[in-house]
């Protein structure tokens, strides 16, 4: 069975495990196959397979359609829970109006995610600080 969508997930943040957990228990319950994981924070993962960096694949949660579409957003929660059966949960989502608030209030969230689950700053994630805050402090202060 093709997935009807294969999340591009980050697999070192606390919420959006907890998230795709829940999609995989859902997706099994339905016989699986319905969605495809990929862990983009998994040693050996290639960006590039999807044409991305990885930079833009972690700014935001993306997902691949069968044709290879990608999609970014609310758009991959609204498509995942429709393949478990819970597209009414964010039938709202795409209400006009409605619609702009949830694309923007998710936008915040990606922007602010590392923070909000207690992470360090993206660019020090991705292994680009040269040192420790405090040795960078301390250098400052000498």
């Amino acid at each position: 069975m093709t997935p009807e969508i294969t999340v591009l997930f980050d697999g070192e943040c606390p919420l959006c495990v907890r998230e795709i957990a829940m999609l995989r228990r859902l997706d099994r319950r339905r016989g699986g196959g319905r969605i495809g994981f990929d862990d983009i924070a998994a040693p050996g993962f290639d960006a590039g397979r999807y044409g991305q960096s990885h930079d833009a694949l972690m700014a935001r949660i993306h997902g691949v359609l069968p044709d290879g579409t990608l999609t970014e957003g609310v758009e991959v929660f609204r498509r995942a829970y429709a393949a478990v059966g819970l597209g009414w949960v964010l039938a709202w989502t795409r209400w006009p109006g409605l619609r702009v608030l949830a694309d923007a209030g998710y936008r915040w969230f990606a922007r602010n995610r590392l923070r909000l689950t207690g992470r360090p700053d993206a660019a020090c994630a991705s292994g680009r600080c040269s040192r420790p805050r405090g040795e960078a402090e301390a250098d400052i202060r000498t």
